[in-house]
């Protein structure tokens, strides 16, 4: 298995890539659709309509993609752990956990807002769409620089 995998690296890597935009994209999109989510009247068709949009970005395309991120990236430590003795890994890891918990975080947001129980001004969540963004920059300029 160990053999086959690894002369599969590029296209673990490649898929990993597809899966991390894809995931990246969702985290960017959900919280947008919060602030217009956030000023639509309670039992609307509109809120109706983006509770809907919400439910599905993040059931089948946000979970899945962050599912596969993980599932692939393990695999590519698994298969080059000495990328587990630089720190710039060490790091990055950290930042894809800390964007793991925004994911988590953006699910309470969303059943909260399905329910029609909204504790938070649209200001709230175009501040929270930030924070995706500049997880990302983070991850990319440690991949990238490879600084430590």
């Amino acid at each position: 298995m160990y053999e086959f995998m690894s002369s599969h690296y590029l296209l673990i890597k490649a898929l990993h890539i597809i899966a991390i935009i894809a995931w990246m994209a969702a985290l960017l999109y959900l919280p947008r659709l919060f602030v217009y989510h956030a000023d639509a009247p309670v039992g609307s068709d509109r809120a109706q309509m983006l509770t809907t949009m919400e439910y599905r970005l993040y059931r089948y395309i946000m979970t899945p993609a962050m599912i596969a991120s993980w599932v692939l990236g393990g695999t590519m430590l698994w298969l080059n752990d000495t990328l587990l003795q630089l720190g710039w890994m060490h790091s990055k890891l950290t930042l894809v956990i800390l964007m793991t918990g925004a994911h988590h975080i953006f699910n309470r947001m969303r059943k909260d807002l399905a329910a029609g129980v909204n504790r938070r001004p649209a200001r709230t969540f175009r501040i929270w769409n930030e924070v995706p963004t500049l997880l990302m920059i983070g991850i990319v300029l440690l991949v990238v620089l490879k600084p430590i």
